[in-house]
């Protein structure tokens, strides 16, 4: 009579639809990360170029923060008595309603704290400013 040869039973894990999860799951996640921006978009200026702004038709409005954490709105070259972060948005907002081509610059004393600076920027934000600028200033004339 004849007997079947019995065939061990192989004690391997099939690890390829494991790895295919992976690679669909790595696809999703360098797909989905480039869409999740964290902060507030910021046009910077440069330092190389003399006129950052061209103020010869509209001058821009300055949002100022100075050391003890004042704000300040100079729309022109006039200087604002100091307001809130929120009465400095809706000011702002109401003078880009007039002129949307107006150019927001923010200036900031070199001792108010980072997290300052962008709160106010958060408050333009969602004022409606599509972009804003930072004022600095040249390291030529301190040396």
């Amino acid at each position: 009579m004849y007997q079947r040869k019995k065939r061990r039973q192989v004690a391997e894990i099939n690890v390829v639809p494991y790895i295919d999860v992976m690679l669909v799951l790595l696809i999703i996640f360098m797909a989905t990360a480039p869409l999740i921006t964290h902060g507030v978009k910021v046009d910077l200026p440069k330092m190389e170029e003399s006129d950052l702004v061209d103020t010869k038709d509209t001058p821009p409005i300055i949002a100022s923060i100075d050391s003890a954490g004042k704000y300040y709105v100079s729309i022109g070259t006039d200087p604002e008595e100091p307001m809130e972060a929120l009465d400095v948005a809706a000011v702002i907002k109401l003078q880009l309603m007039k002129n949307p081509d107006i150019p927001v610059m923010i200036k900031g004393s070199g001792k108010v704290s980072y997290q300052e600076v962008l709160l106010l920027m958060d408050f333009l934000k969602n004022a409606g400013v599509p972009s804003v600028g930072l004022m600095t200033e040249s390291f030529e004339g301190t040396q």
